[in-house]
């Protein structure tokens, strides 16, 4: 789904789904309601999610799997959201964002932030310096960088050099290896 294919996600949920009527375990079914819901919000079937992903959340959480039902729970607020219920998508967002915080999931806590509409950036980093970050990442020059932004190419140097500050780096490809450790690397930010 993330790379917008519902219909593969459609088929991989659907042999997941076989696969787990096969074996019949839990983490099974869990994973298979929760594949179902995600594909339903995609589909625009928000409403026929719901149960689907309670029923997953119910079944990590007797497996005692909590990041697997946090999971579970921010798909919940995307349907929630996409039935106009604000005030149950926070309550799953809450939820999700307490284990997440537990457990040390900082990319998951990052994406809640995004779905409240906050910006979670590490290390102090700026909107701008995360995106000439994101820039460096793809292997783009100054000039190349300066062109995209609309800003001179002193500027991106001066957000460089603010970038390896902050980051304590010291080299291009240092940051480049920080951008995709820490989900701001083009493909995990899009």
């Amino acid at each position: 789904l993330a790379a917008g294919d519902v219909e593969s996600a459609r088929a991989a949920s659907e042999e997941l789904g076989a696969t787990a009527t096969a074996y019949g375990t839990s983490g099974l079914q869990a994973a298979t309601r929760q594949a179902s819901g995600a594909v339903l919000i995609a589909d625009g079937k928000a409403a026929e999610a719901l149960p689907l992903l309670r029923a997953a959340c119910r079944l990590w959480q007797e497996l005692d799997a909590p990041y697997n039902g946090a999971r579970s729970r921010l798909l919940l607020a995307d349907a929630y959201k996409a039935l106009g219920d604000e005030d149950a998508a926070v309550l799953e967002l809450d939820a999700a964002q307490a284990v997440f915080d537990r457990l040390g999931a900082t990319l998951d806590a990052r994406r809640i932030a995004e779905l409240r509409g906050l910006a979670v950036l590490p290390a102090g980093l700026t909107e701008r310096e995360a995106e000439v970050l994101s820039l460096v990442a793809t292997g783009k020059s100054n000039r190349e960088i300066a062109a995209e932004l609309f800003l001179s190419q002193k500027t991106v140097e001066r957000h460089l050099s603010n970038i390896f500050t902050k980051l304590e780096l010291s080299s291009r490809s240092a940051a480049t290896a920080y951008a995709f450790e820490h989900g701001l690397a083009p493909r995990a930010r899009g």
